[in-house]
């Protein structure tokens, strides 16, 4: 499953932090974050709950930009 999520981050490179952070958060199969168009889109493992995973991903993506939002 693949979803698509609003988000506000400051710079391309924290976009990339941001990426980086939900690849590596259990349940995600793949995500690409853009800057320009300020949206995250998560490809989801097979059986995982988006909600309760983008939670996860909302966490990790703070830990390395504080200041970031996603829009759930």
């Amino acid at each position: 499953m693949k979803k698509s999520y609003k988000i506000e981050v400051d710079c391309a490179n924290c976009a990339n932090l941001m990426e980086e952070a939900a690849k590596k958060t259990a349940g995600v199969k793949d995500c690409v974050v853009s800057f320009m168009t300020q949206k995250m889109k998560v490809e989801f493992d097979e059986g995982a709950e988006p909600a309760a995973v983008m939670q996860d991903v909302l966490k990790n993506c703070k830990k390395v930009e504080s200041d970031c939002e996603i829009y759930l």
